[in-house]
């Protein structure tokens, strides 16, 4: 299994590299869009800060999770990047929908596998601790 975690973590994470990398050299131009993911799409680019953030959130989550370093936290940071992804493709361009479906199932997976990172979120009355 440890073997399985590394590899789909590593491709996950070349995958949000390369992602953000195709934004930030412009190495693929923009498809033209129509209907709801251009109205969409237009309104996204109207916050001028919004893509870079999202970009570099991928960037910095990819790497993370290719050198397997705060994994725990890469998953946590990238978690609401693939809901959007899953729920944009699902609602307004289907033709992506394979891809999402299969980057949440991985997210899914390596959220599994590191479950015991995360028991102490799920405590119902955390206590301060003292310093």
């Amino acid at each position: 299994m440890k073997i399985a975690v590394i590899i789909i973590r590593t491709l996950m994470g070349l995958l949000f590299i390369f992602s953000s990398a195709v934004y930030f050299l412009n190495l693929v131009p923009v498809p033209e869009m129509t209907g709801t993911i251009k109205t969409f799409n237009d309104g996204l680019m109207a916050a001028p800060y919004f893509m870079t953030l999202l970009k570099t959130t991928e960037l910095v989550c990819g790497i993370l999770l290719v050198t397997g370093y705060f994994v725990p936290l890469a998953l946590i940071l990238i978690a609401p990047v693939i809901v959007n992804i899953f729920f944009v493709h699902a609602t307004m361009a289907p033709e992506g929908l394979p891809i999402a479906i299969i980057v949440v199932l991985i997210e899914a997976f390596l959220g599994y596998a590191y479950r015991k990172s995360y028991a102490p979120l799920f405590v119902p009355r955390a206590s301060i601790n003292k310093g």
